[in-house]
């Protein structure tokens, strides 16, 4: 196995039916007048919720109360949607019979975690090209950063050096599953092997890979994996660290407070084990059960999911290049496996105007910028060659549809021809419709 994930069978079309989403038929203004339906093609950033979520979580509300200890009916059934949540995140990403499940707040929050529990004298070997929640949790001497790879191969072969050359003690390999620049898969299983022969464990960045493919840990033999809800379709502020628990038991709480202890007295804290060690506080009782919905819905589709979105990939960078000026940015090779993350630049136009631009008078939501992984953009930035300091980004998923991505290709094509139809200005930093009509929704007024 070459990639993050199982083999899946695909289809050769965009018109398959896929779990639909919130804000699917949302119409937004535009500032030339009239409005359109909005195209979201910045799914990379956040997902918007899914039905199934929302339906969830509606149903959950009413019987809303605190879990663990609880007399009430409605905490006894909110403590058994919490606990139950912890097994269909081991289903869906593959996980140990025995391994921990850990709710966090996001991806940044588990590998905050995770750093924090390292044993002493743990050596951290991480690539640059990883997102700033991998990239920045780990501090210290033992740190190795290994250089942006040009091939997977690279990355298995640098990722071997680096562990070789760490001193003596527990090791602990960074592996993203999907870059957030590129979309390119990263070769986890081959990454994995690596690390296990050097006596290292693994932990994998899935939030761009799970709303996407697969997970499978005991496959892949990685020790944990981290993921966030906000970009499976699940945003109310749930992730999840899942892996051994050995490192995690003998740390310190990740915060100290009600939930995480055992026993306390006027002298001394006696601290549980187990996940509830790294919980303490009232959790998020529904941010959880809307992440359990979120995966056991993609779950059970995930056949429908990747022919959905890989059909709308193809259809994107097919069309981008037809676009004049316009430059892709690849780690790896403009054939390697991707989920649907596209970057590029457009020579001579600011990607901030085109994103203002687009949104304004196309309604379509892309993003630009460095996208948190400051040090993997600006390195492909220059292999791009291109000179642009920043770049944009198009993101697809369940709510991406082809007239989305036509409306995109079209919109650049026109902006790179004729330029904006309306006047912008820099507001801090950011492009901005001079004299914005566009009014706000309702519940901001």
């Amino acid at each position: 196995m070459t990639s993050a994930t199982a083999d899946i069978p695909t289809q050769s079309t965009a018109d398959v039916p896929v779990p639909a989403v919130a804000g699917r038929a949302l119409r937004v203004p535009l500032v030339t007048g009239g409005s359109t339906e909005y195209a979201n093609l910045d799914h990379a950033a956040s997902a918007p919720c899914l039905d199934s979520v929302r339906e969830a979580v509606d149903e959950l509300l009413p019987w809303y109360a605190s879990v663990h200890r609880g007399a009430g009916l409605a905490s006894q059934v909110c403590t058994r949607v919490y606990e139950g949540a912890r097994q269909v995140l081991r289903d869906f990403v593959g996980a140990r019979r025995t391994d921990s499940v850990v709710f966090t707040r996001n991806t940044t929050d588990a590998l905050n975690l995770l750093a924090r529990a390292l044993p002493r004298g743990t050596s951290v070997v991480v690539p640059e090209t990883e997102h700033h929640a991998a990239l920045l949790p780990w501090s210290g001497p033992r740190v190795r950063r290994i250089a942006a790879p040009a091939s997977p191969a690279d990355a298995v072969a640098a990722l071997d050096a680096a562990l070789a050359e760490c001193p003596e003690g527990p090791r602990l390999a960074v592996i993203s599953g999907a870059s957030n620049v590129t979309g390119e898969l990263w070769p986890v299983a081959e990454l994995a092997r690596v690390a296990r022969r050097h006596g290292a464990r693994t932990v994998l960045d899935a939030a761009q890979l799970a709303p996407h493919r697969p997970v499978r840990m005991t496959e892949l033999d990685v020790d944990h994996v981290a993921l966030s809800g906000h970009k499976l379709y699940a945003p109310f502020g749930a992730g999840a660290l899942v892996g051994r628990a050995d490192w995690l038991n003998a740390a310190e709480p990740h915060l100290a407070g009600g939930g995480a202890t055992r026993r306390v007295t006027e002298r001394a804290v006696s601290w549980t084990t187990g996940p509830e060690r790294h919980e303490a506080g009232s959790p998020n009782t529904v941010g959880v059960h809307a992440l359990a919905e979120a995966c056991r819905t993609l779950g059970a589709r995930w056949a429908d999911v990747v022919a959905h979105e890989e059909a709308l990939l193809r259809r994107l960078r097919a069309g981008l290049r037809g676009v004049p000026g316009l430059r892709e940015l690849c780690l790896f090779d403009a054939d390697h496996e991707r989920v649907g993350v596209v970057s590029f630049t457009v020579d001579g136009q600011d990607p901030g105007l085109l994103a203002a631009a687009l949104s304004a008078e196309h309604g379509i939501g892309v993003r630009d910028g460095l996208f948190c992984a400051h040090l993997a953009t600006r390195r492909l930035l220059s292999r791009a060659g291109s000179g642009a300091e920043r770049a944009l980004r198009a993101s697809i998923g369940l709510g991406t549809t082809a007239e989305h991505v036509d409306r995109l290709v079209s919109a650049l094509r026109t902006l790179v021809a004729e330029g904006p139809a309306w006047r912008y200005e820099q507001v801090d930093g950011r492009w901005v419709p001079v004299d914005d009509p566009r009014p706000l929704p309702d519940f901001l007024r």
